[in-house]
Formats: structure tokens, C-alpha cells, sequence
């Protein structure tokens, strides 16, 4: 073979060198986007927490959402309170010695309960201050729906949440 033949040969190599290393780059950085758009669209809840969100607002408007929605959580503050109570005592009704079913399933039904009437005053008065707001402040704010994501909450986002279901009756021969 003569310089030129090899001359050429390199030439060849090093473009399709080239070529499968721009090729991989691109593969490589397509993919990570595609991974980003695809965790950004399985968030439902909001990432930042209403300081945050408020903090982007005029001071003005900041003032009087902040004021509505303070009041509006006092006033839910109850149902929340009961809600929790309810759940302490089915807690507590679940440790004892002997379990009466049908007590704890009242009291964990007036939990839900309770939860979703405070859940539904907060959404309820959120709404009222969104008809308050010119659209840019409204398009802000209405992140806010999305219910908070709290440390505690591990749950991945796109887990389906298991329906509730009804008591089992206890199998002879079994504790319970």
C-alpha cells in the first residue's frame, strides 16, 4: 500500500471516529432531556412552598393573599385538629387489648371526613382570592392548588393510592 491508499484510510477512520462519537454525544444528551421532561411532567404537587411562591408577587397583593389565606387556615384549623384526634383515638382503639372494629372504622371515617372539610374550606377560600387577582398573579398563585408534598410523604409521585378497603373477616383457627 502507498502513503495516499493509507493517507485516505486515516482520513476515513477519523471521520467515522468522528461521526459515532457525535453520535453518542447526542444519544447521551437526548436522553437526559427525555429523562428530565419526563420527571418534570410526573410532578403534581408543587416543589416550593407558599413563601416561595408568595415571595414572587407584588407586596401589595403578597400582603392580602397571605392575610385571606392565614384566615381561611384558621378557620379550617379545627376540622384539621379533629381530624387528627379522631386518628389518635383509632390509633389507640387498634393497640388495645380487645379491637372493636366497627369503633375504630367510625373513627377513622370521621377523620377522612374531617380532613376533606378542612381540605375543602382551604381550596374553597383559595378560589375566592384567585377571583381577586389580575391573570399574571392568578397564573402565580394557582400553583398553590397542588396539594403540599411534605417530607414525610415518600410516596413516589405516579403511585396509584390503594382504594380503602373493608375489614376482613378473621379466620377461625387465627388471632386478631
Amino acid at each position: 500500500m502507498n502513503a495516499r491508499v493509507l493517507a485516505i484510510a486515516l482520513a476515513v477512520s477519523v471521520a467515522l471516529n468522528l461521526f459515532a462519537v457525535a453520535a453518542g454525544v447526542t444519544v447521551m444528551v437526548g436522553q437526559a432531556r427525555a429523562e428530565r421532561q419526563v420527571e418534570e411532567s410526573r410532578k403534581t404537587g408543587r416543589d416550593r412552598s407558599m413563601r416561595e411562591v408568595l415571595a414572587t408577587i407584588d407586596p401589595e397583593v403578597r400582603d392580602r393573599v397571605r392575610e385571606a389565606m392565614r384566615a381561611s387556615a384558621q378557620a379550617a384549623r379545627p376540622d384539621f385538629e379533629d381530624a387528627r384526634q379522631a386518628r389518635r383515638e383509632a390509633v389507640a382503639l387498634g393497640q388495645a387489648d380487645t379491637l372493636d372494629p366497627a369503633a375504630v372504622s367510625t373513627l377513622l371515617e370521621r377523620s377522612r371526613t374531617a380532613e376533606m372539610r378542612g381540605r375543602a374550606r382551604l381550596e374553597t377560600d383559595m378560589v375566592a382570592v384567585l377571583q381577586t387577582l389580575e391573570p399574571e398573579d392568578r397564573r402565580t398563585l394557582s400553583v398553590l392548588m397542588n396539594r403540599y408534598r411534605r417530607s414525610r410523604d415518600r410516596k413516589p409521585d405516579d403511585a396509584p393510592v390503594p382504594p380503602p378497603t373493608q375489614p376482613q373477616p378473621a379466620i377461625v383457627g387465627e388471632k386478631g
